[in-house]
């Protein structure tokens, strides 16, 4: 008669020299992804793609605890009860698996039709299990359950048209004109899901023919690659649409390996000092997490005040266009109206009435150009202009503006002096638009000419240092240090500049701004004080 006390307990001596292995492969993933399906479920809102990666971890995490339990139980029943339902588990996480994959490409769920077809594929197993014909023995000696033949193959099926699918899905963009980071996002998370189930798959597969079960024991040790990519994917990508995550999931994290160490340690000291260890990064954690929540709220209210912000910018931009057009349109039919008296349209009209029209037209080219230059900027500051660069001389440019605008300043009794040089050998090559940069010095000569009541306005251009700067200098009402503030700003304008000019919109040298640092150039102004004049410049690059 035998002993019961002295009887060998197989699946204890089996397995042995491997639990502290199998327990630390398993347990510690196990953790680790329902933290992170936890977190990510909560702070995405609940959201479809959520949802799927919840639940793939939830029953990948059954799997484990699972596989666990077989290789640490010395209970030969419960052993057996689990063997038998591991295969049925392993056919619906890979299923999740395919949803997961397929709700990534798709950023969208699948029709139910398509769910039916996932559910029906998931019965034959589930059929075989509940009817307990998926083991059809156990084999003592050596602690291990014989599978069922059928339900082996129906499993093996199912995971290779899986995998070959999820292949399919990595290699489209391929061949599709799609931006890299796009095709680096997919290869990241696709092809991490592919590795993982595809090494997972083949060593279940090999474990089972050959009888050699660590193999799969070792195989779970490339877990953390696909935890590496999700956790890049959420963190990174920002599939999952949220931020600040990454730190409490990277603490906790630690955590869990900390205390993972307990199934390594053996002696009483090394145990309390792991504690000790965990205690103390609990508390330093409860810290950073109150730091991390204050930041979050200010970061949340920032983005709140930012999509405010581009509303109201939207509203303005609206508003601008439409004031400015109707604006426009009135502009246009007065001009008409008053060209008209001047071309005899509606008659001899006599030289008052002539005189008249002459001023009315004056103002209303002026209120037209006004209109352009505010679309314009609005234009410049939307991006939408065009800037169509060659290599030009800004000589010619200036020269042209200069020609105009020296009638307009002998007319206010100005004196208009070039210093450049005129002479063909002397070229001032710039990477430019002709049509811009002609429109940035219009506008700082005909501001020199608005804000000179007498004396003279000068201009200068000269090249070195691989730069050619641009200067306009008058003798006019010069700039105060509190008006240099606003200069170049949009609708900036001096302090008393309407009552020198009443058609001052603080929007001139805002365009200037724009259209020079559009050419990668800088401009500013300079003056001694009101009364001194001032001097603007603009710099640019040179070509060689």
């Amino acid at each position: 008669m035998i002993d019961i006390n002295t009887t060998i307990n197989t699946c204890y001596e089996t397995t042995n020299s491997l639990r502290v292995v199998a327990n630390y492969s398993h347990i510690i993933p196990v953790v680790l992804s329902l933290i992170l399906g936890t977190f990510v479920f909560i702070k995405a809102k609940f959201n479809l793609f959520s949802k799927v990666f919840l639940a793939f971890i939830i029953v990948f995490s059954l799997w484990l605890i699972g596989d666990a339990i077989i290789w640490t139980s010395n209970n030969y029943h419960l052993i057996y009860a689990i063997w038998s339902s591991l295969v049925y588990i392993e056919v619906v996480f890979y299923i999740l698996g395919f949803y997961f994959a397929t709700v990534f490409v798709k950023k969208s769920d699948i029709s139910i039709s398509w769910k039916i077809v996932l559910f029906v594929l998931t019965l034959p197993a589930l059929f075989i299990t509940i009817t307990q014909q998926s083991v059809t023995g156990f084999n003592y000696p050596v602690c291990e359950a014989f599978n069922n033949n059928f339900l082996d193959q129906y499993k093996l099926i199912i995971e290779g048209i899986i995998l070959i699918i999820i292949l399919i899905y990595i290699l489209i963009p391929f061949f599709k004109r799609l931006p890299w980071n796009q095709k680096k996002d997919d290869l990241m998370v696709l092809g991490s899901t592919f590795l993982f189930l595809s090494v997972f798959g083949i060593t279940e597969y090999l474990a089972s023919i050959t009888g050699y079960y660590e193999m799969n024991l070792y195989s779970l040790f490339l877990l953390p690659i696909f935890l590496v990519a999700i956790i890049y994917s959420v963190f990174e990508l920002d599939i999952f649409n949220f931020h600040i995550l990454g730190t409490h999931y990277l603490v906790v994290g630690l955590i869990v390996l900390m205390g993972g160490q307990l199934f390594f340690v053996t002696s009483t000291a090394n145990r309390l000092l792991t504690i000790l260890t965990i205690i103390l990064l609990v508390g330093l954690s409860i810290i950073l997490f109150r730091n991390l929540k204050r930041e979050s709220d200010q970061r949340v209210h920032i983005e709140k005040l930012n999509i405010q912000l581009e509303s109201l910018l939207k509203q303005r931009e609206s508003l601008v266009h439409l004031v400015t057009h109707k604006i426009k349109g009135s502009f246009t039919r007065s001009k008409y109206i008053f060209a008209g008296l001047l071309d005899g349209t509606f008659g001899e009209t006599n030289p008052a009435i002539q005189k008249v029209a002459k001023m009315g037209l004056e103002s209303e080219d002026a209120g037209i150009h006004t209109v352009d230059l505010v679309l314009d900027v609005a234009n410049m500051q939307k991006g939408v202009v065009k800037y169509e660069m060659k290599v030009i001389d800004f000589k010619e440019i200036i020269f042209k503006t200069f020609a105009e605008k020296k009638i307009q300043a002998e007319e206010r009794g100005l004196q208009m002096e070039s210093k450049i040089h005129d002479s063909k050998d002397d070229i001032y090559s710039v990477l430019g638009d002709v049509f811009w940069l002609r429109e940035a010095i219009n506008n700082l000569i005909d501001n020199a000419i608005k804000y000179t009541k007498e004396g003279k306005i000068t201009i200068n251009l000269e090249d070195g240092n691989g730069k050619i700067k641009f200067s306009i200098k008058d003798t006019g009402i010069g700039i105060t240090d509190e008006d240099k503030k606003s200069l170049f700003t949009e609708g900036g304008r001096g302090k008393d500049s309407v009552k020198i000019n009443v058609d001052s919109t603080g929007y001139g040298l805002y365009s200037v701004k724009l259209i020079i640092e559009a050419h990668k150039g800088k401009v500013w102004a300079e003056s001694e004080g009101p009364g001194k004049g001032s001097a603007f410049y603009v710099e640019l690059d040179a070509v060689v």
